[in-house]
């Protein structure tokens, strides 16, 4: 059954947002970067910005890591985006609505009107997958706006998995969870068709490796 009613949906918000601070209190959080500068923490103390990237299924680890209001996040205009978009504001995100399919360039509108002095979180298998496959709207706003994308890869230890597209990881208390972030990848501001393949391919290529490395990584913890 879909969830429809307003208040409803906000009630979830509220559940949802408490359950993800709660949960993420209990988790123990381990990071590896390749460029220090890339830190979100380091980042906004240096003014760096970025678009940090992340698959759709470890959503909750920067849901509660990495939720500040400097982070914008772009979530789907599907329904069940509406959803999502209850939780992580009461969690502290900036939200943008939109995808790279539906309201796309109204949301590439507003997000290249957020990045002043702030960073910009996008699942880029999202909201339907393919799984851990980048969809070229990613390195597409990378070029429009001049930030450098963060293809980060997360894992927690021996979560629960949802039968969905991105089999979604719920972390279980007290677990270990691991973040592989490589170098970010540049898009030229002027990219062709061609240039913003190549880069697509490269983002997926750093994130589908880092999603490896985290996993492996968290496995041994």
């Amino acid at each position: 059954m879909k969830i429809q009613h307003p208040l409803l949906i906000k009630a979830v918000g509220v559940a949802g947002s408490f359950l993800v601070r709660r949960l993420g209190d209990t988790i123990d959080y381990h990071f590896r970067y390749e460029d220090p500068l890339v830190n979100p923490e380091v980042a906004r103390r240096l003014g760096g910005r970025y678009i940090y990237a992340f698959f759709h299924e470890v959503m909750l680890f920067p849901a509660h890591y990495w939720a500040w209001p400097t982070m914008h996040i772009l979530i789907s205009d599907h329904r069940d985006g509406e959803l999502i978009t209850q939780v992580v504001r009461r969690l502290g995100f900036g939200v943008v609505r939109g995808s790279t399919t539906r309201g796309g360039a109204r949301a590439l509108r507003e997000m290249t009107t957020k990045i002043e002095q702030d960073n910009l979180c996008v699942t880029p298998d999202g909201p339907r997958g393919p799984r851990r496959h980048v969809h070229q709207g990613l390195v597409y706003l990378a070029s429009r706006t001049g930030l450098p994308v963060v293809g980060a890869g997360m894992a927690f230890k021996g979560p629960w998995r949802a039968r969905s597209w991105d089999r979604f990881a719920v972390p279980r208390p007290f677990c270990q969870a691991a973040c592989v972030a490589p170098a970010a990848v540049v898009v030229p501001p002027d990219a062709d068709r061609e240039t913003l393949e190549a880069c697509r391919l490269e983002v997926e290529a750093r994130m589908n490796r880092a999603m490896g490395e985290a996993e492996r990584w968290v496995e041994a913890l």
